[in-house]
């Protein structure tokens, strides 16, 4: 037994079917588990069943994995098991744009986002300053030739491997990535993107906004696969303006939904609140 109880997180992914919560209750039971927090969901689109779980338990956590294991193989679960708070490692990749990595940085540094991370990464080296005032490491690569992104998608990858990375930001990081890294890091590699209604892509998204008279601008932060931007989605924010804003103020409007959406996102993952269901999310909030 362990001298103060152990606050867990349990994350639960299968075929729904009768007796799941019942089979999982009292396997925390005879775990001497007190549930302190409890979310499900079955999803008739996929047939599955979502659970996620807050347990303090004194037993360590051998005793926790085995008193959950009989229901675990009996439902062919997909589970994890972490600790309430512990800090996610994660990797930063940036470009020039500073606003959301300063925002995963601050709340980081204030205690509201339950991330490690050892490293950002950036294929210019405008953000090393700002990372070196947070005291979290910096390396820039440039990405100017098809040879050099490779080299830097090594990286990524020698960094995961390296420091066990868990989470993969990109934070207004202006390169596509190859679907050889996507297809590494499903499932764990997160992106933010503008969201005008209606969209406009290329050069100057937010003139263009400005020029057609845009009245809402968002951003959507959603899971990185090989289709550009069609991940599936986490998290969508959105702001009225009107025709009294400058295209400056639109594009600090536009960075500020930006931030708050792409952090929001990545705390919610930390937090193992974030369950896939195909090319959807589950999002226990």
């Amino acid at each position: 037994m362990s001298p103060t109880p152990t606050h867990w997180i349990v994350t639960l992914v299968c075929e729904d079917r009768p007796g799941i919560v019942h089979a999982v209750s009292g396997a925390i039971v005879s775990a001497q588990g007190n549930i302190t927090e409890s979310q499900q969901f079955s999803s008739a689109d996929s047939g599955r069943f979502f659970m996620r779980l807050q347990v303090e338990s004194a037993v360590s956590r051998e005793v926790f994995e085995a008193a959950l294991l009989p229901v675990t193989e009996r439902y062919r679960m997909t589970w994890q098991l972490d600790v309430v708070g512990r800090p996610l490692r994660t990797l930063v990749l940036v470009s020039r744009a500073a606003h959301c990595l300063n925002d995963l940085l601050f709340r980081q540094r204030a205690g509201q986002l339950a991330v490690d991370l050892p490293l950002v990464l950036g294929n210019h080296p405008d953000l090393g300053e700002l990372a070196a005032f947070y005291g979290v490491p910096f390396e820039s690569h440039p990405v100017t030739t098809p040879g050099q992104k490779l080299a830097f998608e090594d990286r990524v990858l020698e960094v995961v491997e390296e420091h066990d990375i868990e989470l993969v930001v990109l934070a207004r990081y202006m390169q596509i990535l190859s679907p050889e890294l996507c297809a590494a890091l499903t499932g764990r590699i997160i992106n933010i993107h503008h969201s005008f209604l209606p969209g406009f892509k290329g050069a100057n998204p937010y003139k263009q906004a400005h020029a057609r008279g845009v009245k809402l601008i968002g951003a959507t932060a959603h899971f990185v696969t090989s289709d550009l931007d069609e991940g599936p989605i986490i998290e969508q924010n959105v702001v009225r303006v009107d025709h009294s804003r400058t295209p400056g103020e639109l594009v600090a409007i536009g960075q500020d939904e930006e931030s708050r959406t792409l952090t929001q996102a990545v705390k919610w993952f930390a937090e193992h609140r974030v369950l896939l269901d195909g090319a959807r999310t589950i999002i226990f909030t």
